[in-house]
């Protein structure tokens, strides 16, 4: 993603060779492993000389290092065309490294040099991709809001030099697919680090729009009176408590051909949820600026696949609105019709995910979509069954699974639920065809993923992913994750895309 709008990475270039002009100012990058009597510099060669190695390793003992994983030392070393070098944990030596270790060693390498704007890495050796996707998202930065007076006076990493055994075409292609992929993740972050005050439905979808465009991608907004008139009741129901009017976004990448397989994408885009009538208490309630992360993650991925022309036809379905509490709020007890026809007492008003993401599921089906993916920040019951870093990943059993795999092989450790069947028992209304929530305090993102279920069309291989807590850091960063948004689940999303597009 090299142009506006949309997050601008670094520049990244592939090098079989230390520059020896224009790094005067860079640092230079080094995995080390433990050992004995210190840390051990690893893949040095042929880039680095026996002197420069022994020293390296000599400054880290007299440091005290031990090569721990995630733990850097910097360090001046003589000879090197370099202002300075950064050694970077891996821990115990193995045979095979996990990506997610390299991209979580670059990640911290680049949160350590928040003021340097310029390094070369020999961690590229090990693995490529995940090095550039780790040093791009661990410098990733947000900083819109910030005065003069607090904002960062330098501009923080612009220029990356990845050192490879092969700089050939094939190799530089696999960096720029990583560069596309972590500019995706970090726009997906900046949608969710937009205050509520600046990101309302109508500007989330004017943004969107610029982003679909600029990929040529097709697009379709319509806004509160268009979804009063073709009977979008769950996106009209949350979002009539509030001054600003909801908003559907589609944005479509056609890039298969006939008999290619389709996927729909629906993502929820609350931007801001008080709980409605049913609000929610005040503390930590500035979190929910996050509650659009499944529908930031959605528009960042379908623009994705619009960059690397995946031979796929992907298709985002994103409602946006606002849940706020007023005197024209929907209210505990009131019946809404969902889009298709479903009927619903609405007995929770913090129950809102659901109510639009079922209207999105059922128009995504109408497009007869092979597979659907969608992503919500739907239930605090996920944090508490998974904690704030494990997606929970509900659905039809096959693809499910699959989702699942594909997400912890890059590293956002999706984890496959179940959707008993008796929960569906919960879900009965004495006065509709449904009920939002159960009685029961038990299972609840079991069930509000068997809610969902009842709107995905007969035949449709489905998954919904749970991000409530891993959409948004409350903690510490750590590895290439900052506090606030973290663009989960986008690479799953993409992961699953390429494997549909390779596989069926």
């Amino acid at each position: 993603m090299s142009s506006a709008p949309g997050y601008q990475a670094p520049t990244v270039t592939v090098s079989s060779a230390v520059p020896r002009r224009g790094v005067a100012d860079a640092v230079l990058i080094v995995p080390v492993v433990t050992g004995d009597p210190g840390p051990k510099v690893l893949g040095g060669e042929p880039y680095l000389d026996d002197d420069t190695v022994a020293a390296i390793e000599s400054g880290l003992q007299a440091l005290g290092a031990s090569g721990a994983e995630g733990q850097s030392h910097r360090l001046v070393v003589a000879g090197l065309p370099v202002a300075s070098v950064l050694a970077v944990g891996l821990g115990k030596p193995r045979d095979e490294w996990p990506a997610d270790v390299i991209r979580r060693a670059a990640g911290s390498a680049a949160r350590s040099l928040d003021k340097v704007d310029s390094v070369v890495t020999t961690l590229g050796v090990i693995d490529l991709e995940s090095t550039v996707e780790g040093l791009i998202l661990g410098a990733y930065r947000f900083s819109e809001f910030r005065s003069a007076k607090t904002a960062p006076k330098d501009p923080g990493l612009r220029k990356i030099v990845v050192l490879a055994a092969d700089a050939k075409a094939a190799t530089k292609k696999a960096a720029e697919r990583a560069v596309d992929i972590a500019a995706a993740v970090a726009t997906a972050r900046d949608f969710v680090n937009t205050p509520p005050s600046h990101l309302f439905p109508a500007e989330f979808a004017k943004r969107a729009k610029e982003l679909g465009e600029t990929y040529s991608l097709e697009v379709e907004v319509l806004d509160d009176k268009a979804l009063t008139k073709a009977g979008y009741g769950g996106i009209i129901g949350v979002g009539k408590g509030s001054s600003r009017p909801p908003r559907l976004v589609r944005l479509a990448h056609r890039g298969g051909g006939r008999k290619s397989k389709t996927v729909a994408l629906v993502g929820k885009g609350i931007t801001f949820d008080t709980g409605g009538i049913s609000i929610k208490p005040a503390a930590n309630m500035h979190h929910m600026t996050s509650d659009m992360g499944g529908a930031a993650a959605v528009i960042a991925t379908v623009v994705l696949a619009a960059r690397q022309k995946l031979p796929i036809d992907v298709i985002a379905t994103v409602p946006m609105a606002e849940n706020m509490p007023s005197a024209t709020a929907q209210r505990p007890g009131d019946v809404l019709t969902q889009y298709g026809g479903i009927t619903v007492e609405v007995l929770n008003t913090d129950a809102e995910g659901r109510l639009i993401l079922a209207d999105a599921i059922v128009r995504a089906c109408e497009d007869n979509p092979d597979y659907l993916i969608e992503t919500s920040t739907l239930t605090g019951a996920q944090t508490i069954a998974l904690g704030a870093r494990t997606p929970g990943v509900m659905g039809s059993d096959e693809f499910r699974d699959r989702v699942a795999t594909l997400s912890q092989a890059v590293g956002e450790n999706g984890w496959a639920m179940p959707l008993p069947e008796e929960l569906k028992d919960d879900l009965k209304s004495t006065v509709a065809d449904l009920a939002n929530v159960s009685g029961s305090r038990f299972a609840g993102m079991l069930v509000a993923g068997t809610y969902l279920r009842e709107f995905v069309a007969d035949g449709v291989q489905w998954a919904h992913i749970d991000v409530a807590a891993p959409a948004y850091n409350t903690g510490s960063p750590w590895g290439y994750t900052p506090k606030g948004g973290t663009g989960v689940p986008t690479r799953t999303m993409f992961a699953a895309l390429e494997d549909i597009a390779e596989n069926g």
